[in-house]
């Protein structure tokens, strides 16, 4: 039978998030015009794999979760996932998440922090004079909850703490993600909505107004194959505003400058969509293809050939105790970007003794 709590919780969310989405539309920002806008990026290599927006794969990834809150379930119960990984001109990258399940309360519980080190840069004046050195970064921190809902549907929440520092240059904010997922076990389909990065900037950079967060709302649907071992992923995301294009007239290179207005509609169109595919050759192995119309044209360049821009690929080996993914996609015209994460079911490698059997690890 449904306990009132789960009743109440699923209540609560159905009546907030129409209100926080609703508030986010009057402030819909064009392309490349929101603060924090590192929060965009996929923060692990099954993501990324996927092309950088998916929120209806429902693999035992906790690192997913990160993404999507109602993605988080109690098989995730002390799976840790780390991702290490170098990005261009010297930018690090850390990714940590974990995964807990209080059986007790019936509830998911998750937290995640992605970290980028932008090295050690010159900090100058208006004029380039060099004042010295500053060492920038970025992070976000967070804390998911998530719990059933009868059979078929999920829900979660995240809450945010995002932090930046460039030198005299610091901001902070918090944010808010809301997810549901609907899945069909019987048909092998997977369904979620999520709103991301509702929230304000609490500091402001120096000499700067409030920016607005980068809010998505994003809507996906996976299906698996009954007879093939294949699942394939349509993934929708900026649903609640129609241009998304760059707006900077030095980089926007539609059809050479001689737009035709349907082929411009239809580009308009299709750069909400992603489309990914996985292939199962045997239970212990993925691979994943994924293609980002948006990230290929901010990436292309008029009058030279930009190769697989958009697209991404990753390989998966899974088994109980460990899961190795890697992948690769580009955020540079035809440079690509190495991506590589580990998950660990820590109650499989690790005991508390007594303690461990009080926290149900």
């Amino acid at each position: 039978m449904l306990k009132f709590s789960q009743l109440s919780s699923l209540r609560l969310l159905i009546i907030i998030l129409p209100v926080l989405v609703s508030s986010s539309l009057f402030a819909q920002t064009i392309g490349g015009s929101s603060v924090f806008n590192f929060l965009k990026l996929p923060h692990t290599p099954q993501l990324t794999a996927l092309g950088g927006v998916n929120v209806s794969v429902t693999s035992n990834d906790v690192g997913l979760a990160f993404n999507n809150p109602s993605l988080l379930k109690k098989e995730m119960h002390t799976q840790m996932n780390a991702v290490f990984n170098n990005f261009y001109a010297g930018i690090n990258t850390y990714h940590l998440s974990f995964g807990y399940r209080h059986e007790k309360l019936k509830t998911n519980f998750g937290w995640g922090l992605s970290y980028f080190d932008y090295g050690k840069i010159s900090q100058t004046d208006a004029m380039g004079n060099i004042l010295g050195a500053m060492k920038p970064t970025d992070w976000v921190m967070q804390v998911s909850v998530s719990r059933s809902y009868l059979q078929k549907w999920n829900y979660g929440t995240s809450f945010k703490f995002i932090s930046s520092n460039y030198g005299i240059y610091r901001s902070n904010g918090i944010a808010m993600d809301f997810g549901v997922l609907f899945t069909d076990t019987a048909n092998l389909v997977s369904v979620s909505l999520v709103a991301k990065n509702m929230g304000y900037q609490l500091k402001k950079y120096a000499g700067t107004e409030a920016e607005e967060l980068p809010f998505d709302l994003q809507f996906g649907i996976t299906k698996k194959l009954k007879k093939a071992p294949l699942a394939f992923s349509f993934t929708a995301h900026h649903l609640h505003q129609f241009d998304i294009r760059y707006n900077d007239t030095v980089f926007n290179n539609e059809n050479n400058g001689v737009e035709n207005e349907s082929n411009f509609t239809l580009d308009k169109v299709f750069r909400h969509f992603v489309f990914a595919a996985q292939v199962f050759p045997v239970p212990q192995i993925e691979i994943t293809i994924g293609y980002n119309h948006l990230l290929r044209q901010e990436l292309n360049i008029a009058n030279t050939t930009n190769g697989l821009n958009g697209f991404s690929m990753g390989v998966g080996l899974v088994v109980k105790k460990i899961q190795v993914r890697y992948a690769r996609t580009q955020y540079q015209n035809n440079t690509a970007y190495d991506q590589l994460g580990l998950s660990l079911q820590l109650n499989e490698h690790f005991g508390l003794g007594k303690f461990g059997e009080r926290i149900g690890w």
